[in-house]
């Protein structure tokens, strides 16, 4: 009664452990569990009738340089998603590892199923040791059923990195590659042509200091000159459709600061276009940017959502087998419940039974009372012998040991 009770217990715990385990395969990846601190906060808020502001992070956001060469923030987000697929990589390896492991431990179950296994048992226990071997190659083939799913998960896993590594290398990463190389050339243009620019500005302010402490010494028939050719200069600037009046002084100049301010206007316009033609793919750089770093958040999205599905089906994948495995243990178990123990002992009396009596008991024979027993019956064995032999007439008499005067040695 006793062990009885206690083998209940025992299915209980099984019966429970195989419904936990069914509850825990029934939960999805997104659902959040009761320790989640989001679903928790957001639950006492509800009680407390208190609102937090969660601000969201974007890589958009948060990735930008103050110098306009930098890439720093464009190549850590880079940095980060090949970090990524380093992860998914050894993710993949490391699965693949395991399912050589099911797969060996699946063989190595069938080459022991194929062992013999009480072939001399008869009865109940030989069916349920037959039951035993069974589940156990079923658990084989399970095992190995369990390793061919680990690979084509690995395999679904591989297909969505080198979609991500394909998307990232022909829609994103070539086009930002040049829009990087084309605004760094187009800055260091921009900016020498600022230095050749400033340099011509202090040129000219030299050259009307100069004509300035000089155009006192000058009468004045010269200085209508110099006037003069100072307003072609000016006139052929204007045509040129440089912004001369900026520049220019309605002075008396000379010729040195005429060629000056002509060198200055042209150093102004081509600085300007310059800053022009950067501030064009400054823009383009910065739409590219946002897209790029939309593009690279959403795959890290998918990213880490795929890892976090592919780990969960995994763990999944080995809770399954374990409530498999229960199950065909359960029919072990059932059948050594149907092992009878009494019957067993009754088939093999009843098959192999040689006799329902034990031998005679071995007795004492003493040896000398054998002898005399065969002393006593010797007479008997005499009176039956034949007679002697008649004598013929001639032939010499001997004695015999039976007559009286008989003696062996003769004086």
């Amino acid at each position: 009664m006793k062990q009885q009770s206690h083998h209940k217990c025992f299915q209980y715990i099984r019966r429970k452990g195989t419904r936990d385990s069914a509850r825990r395969l029934d939960r999805a990846p997104n659902c959040a569990p009761a320790s989640d601190p989001v679903t928790a906060c957001r639950r006492q808020s509800g009680r407390q009738s208190v609102f937090f502001t969660m601000i969201e992070l974007h890589f958009k956001d948060n990735f930008w340089n103050s110098d306009i060469t930098n890439t720093g923030g464009y190549d850590a987000i880079i940095q980060h998603l090949n970090d990524g697929r380093r992860t998914c990589k050894e993710l993949e390896d490391f699965m693949k590892a395991r399912a050589s492991i099911e797969e060996k431990y699946s063989k190595d179950l069938q080459s022991l199923c194929k062992k013999v296994c009480g072939h001399n048992e008869m009865n109940t226990l030989k069916r349920s040791l037959d039951v035993f071997k069974l589940q156990i190659e079923n658990i084989s083939l399970s095992h190995l059923q369990l390793a061919q799913a680990m690979r084509e998960e690995v395999r679904k896993l591989e297909e969505f990195r080198e979609k991500q590594k394909e998307i990232r290398k022909k829609v994103v990463e070539q086009q930002m590659d040049a829009l990087h190389k084309q605004k760094a050339t187009l800055y260091k243009k921009t900016m020498e042509t600022k230095k050749t620019y400033e340099q011509k500005c202090r040129d000219k302010e030299d050259a009307e200091q100069n004509m300035n402490r000089s155009v006192n010494t000058n009468n004045a028939k010269q200085q209508e000159k110099l006037y003069a050719k100072a307003q072609l200069a000016k006139q052929a600037a204007e045509e040129a459709g440089n912004r001369s009046s900026e520049f220019f002084r309605h002075t008396k100049v000379n010729i040195g600061v005429t060629r000056r301010l002509i060198k200055c206007l042209f150093a102004d316009r081509i600085y300007s276009h310059s800053v022009s033609v950067f501030s064009k793919i400054r823009e383009d750089w910065l739409k590219e940017h946002i897209k790029s770093c939309e593009v690279y958040e959403q795959q890290e999205v998918e990213r880490i959502n795929m890892l976090r599905n592919f780990i969960w089906t995994h763990l999944n994948q080995l809770s399954q087998q374990c409530v498999t495995s229960d199950e065909l243990y359960e029919e072990v178990r059932k059948s050594l419940e149907r092992c009878d123990i009494k019957e067993d002992i009754e088939h093999f009396v009843n098959l192999r039974r040689t006799g329902d009596k034990p031998p005679a008991p071995v007795l004492y024979e003493n040896f000398y009372n054998n002898q005399r027993a065969s002393t006593s019956t010797r007479p008997t064995a005499q009176a039956a012998r034949r007679g002697p032999l008649p004598v013929r007439e001639g032939e010499v008499i001997y004695s015999t040991v039976q007559d009286p005067g008989y003696s062996l040695i003769r004086y």
